[in-house]
């Protein structure tokens, strides 16, 4: 349990760092997932605001065109680093088609591409995409072309993503480097990662983009003598951390809401063994089946994860709403922390002037 107990305050301390610039904060966690839900902001911006100083809701898609950031795929959809973009590409796919030939030369003549812009080219003809929903054709090419590191988004408009031609890399890594490189961003991101959490995410990407690497057991008992990577035994599961993990300090009696994919709560195999509960993302379930609500958000507690706060603007303030999966701590130092919390919450949804 003592254990536990540390791994759990490490994996507080190293993700929930004290508040620096947004390219310092970008930089340091390397991936920032994304999700367009708003319930009260999405999930980026939550994200940030505990690790940004003076964070406000939308900052980071007004400032991601002077970021060296880019949107793009690692184990979820978000903004990455450039340091782990670079560790993306290129991707092994199939060749482009005759369409995404089409739209690529177009982009190239036109710059930064709205995708409304491509049916003056291309019409609106529509085909079925990878979710089962039905694409323009054209935005499925831009898609795909972005997966393949052909296009990059240069910004966003309403929310639409504007698509421009790719930055050259520099310095090209060998697969085998990349391989490496690309697992320990992961491994810092989610530390520490249940070796179950991190096989599964290794081995879609070794049959994908890495055929020649073997089996994903392989590559880690390769790191781990290598030094790269360290285990740890804990409550009976293996972890892994990165060599250079930051070691557990002890954890501020603060109160947090974390968003439902922040990297302190994204692993629910990790979630339910630190804290002995399960949290679920409830936004697609219908309402009457919700436990904790449309979108419950993790309520941390020094280093303990007790419950879980609802957060809407009515009437232009801002209610909180709370639920504990255990006992709601009793005294004054948790109700100041929690109203303190809240008045955080406000103040970042607040829009700037």
């Amino acid at each position: 349990m003592e254990n536990l107990r540390r791994l759990r305050a490490c994996a507080i301390n190293n993700t929930l760092f004290r508040p620096v610039s947004l390219p310092e904060a970008v930089d340091r966690l390397g991936f920032v997932q994304a999700d367009p839900i708003r319930s009260p902001a999405r999930a980026q911006d939550l994200i940030l605001r505990h690790r940004v100083k003076g964070y406000r809701a939308g900052d980071l898609e007004r400032l991601y065109p002077s970021l060296d950031a880019e949107e793009d795929y690692l184990y979820a959809y978000g903004f990455v680093s450039r340091a782990t973009w670079r560790l993306l590409h290129p991707r092994r796919t199939p060749a482009p088609g005759a369409l995404e030939k089409k739209v690529l030369e177009t982009v190239r003549k036109l710059g930064q591409t709205h995708p409304a812009r491509l049916e003056e080219h291309f019409g609106a003809r529509r085909i079925v995409n990878a979710w089962g929903g039905n694409s323009k054709a054209s935005t499925y090419a831009l898609d795909s072309l972005h997966y393949r590191g052909l296009l990059r988004i240069a910004r966003r408009e309403n929310g639409i993503r504007i698509y421009e031609l790719a930055r050259t890399q520099t310095e090209p890594l060998s697969p085998d480097e990349r391989l490496r490189r690309r697992i320990l961003a992961v491994v810092n991101i989610l530390a520490p990662v249940p070796e179950a959490t991190l096989r599964t995410l290794t081995a879609p990407v070794l049959r994908r983009h890495f055929p020649g690497s073997g089996g994903a057991g392989a590559v880690l008992a390769a790191m781990l003598k290598s030094g790269e990577l360290r285990k740890e035994k804990a409550g009976g599961l293996d972890y892994f951390l990165p060599a250079a993990a930051l070691r557990p300090a002890e954890v501020p009696r603060r109160v947090r809401f974390l968003a439902p994919f922040d990297p302190l709560v994204w692993d629910r195999r990790r979630f339910e063994h630190f804290w002995g509960w399960q949290y679920r993302f409830e936004a697609y379930t219908p309402a009457a089946k919700r436990v904790r609500g449309y979108y419950a958000m993790p309520l941390l507690w020094g280093d303990e994860v007790i419950g879980w706060a609802n957060a809407r603007v009515k009437g232009g303030r801002l209610e909180v709403e709370t639920g504990f999966a255990l006992k709601r701590p009793s005294g004054k130092t948790f109700s100041l922390e929690l109203e303190a919390e809240t008045a955080r919450l406000e103040a970042f949804l607040a829009p700037r002037k």
